[in-house]
């Protein structure tokens, strides 16, 4: 996992050149974001265990053939495993979002995910839509212009939104 500093660096080192100007103009603007990054990812972590909740209770109510008898998140440890890797793939966006990159999300939580799923006869539409109704929660909650460090939020709740979008597309 490389956050965007030590990523730009080995890129720049692997081709033996100084950092470009709009490399460190790009690492001057992450910097001076680093409140807003701060106070997205604090207020989804905060937040964590009711987004997850309101997010499979969502789903369960459009599919409640996920918790009938046979379904996918029927029994109390299916729906425990459900809502563990909701919580994962939360934590990872979390991750995401604080190094301003996507690698970790990848790497430790999305490749692999798909086929995991495939081979448990997980329904990946079923996680997709669980992980979208997530993202719609917490880009509501990191958006709430109270109590956190002002400005424009557009860029930074737009890359948000693309690891939630990242992590559904990886798994449908």
């Amino acid at each position: 996992m490389l956050d965007a500093f030590a990523k730009v660096v080995s890129q720049a080192d692997s081709k033996g050149e100084f950092l470009s100007t709009e490399q460190l103009d790009a690492l001057t603007n992450m910097v001076k974001d680093g409140n807003k990054r701060l106070d997205t990812v604090n207020r989804i972590t905060s937040n964590a265990s009711t987004i997850v909740a309101n997010a499979a209770r969502a789903l369960f109510e459009e599919q409640p053939q996920l918790i009938s008898p046979g379904g996918n998140a029927y029994t109390n440890r299916r729906m425990a495993a459900c809502l563990r890797d909701m919580e994962i793939i939360l934590r990872y966006v979390t991750y995401a979002t604080l190094a301003g990159d996507s690698s970790v999300l990848d790497d430790r939580c999305l490749n692999g995910l798909r086929e995991t799923y495939q081979a448990l006869g997980v329904p990946g539409g079923s996680v997709a839509a669980g992980v979208q109704k997530m993202k719609d929660a917490a880009i509501k909650i990191a958006n709430d212009p109270s109590g956190i460090s002002q400005g424009d939020c557009s860029q930074l709740m737009s890359e948000v939104s693309s690891y939630f979008d990242r992590a559904a597309s990886a798994v449908a």
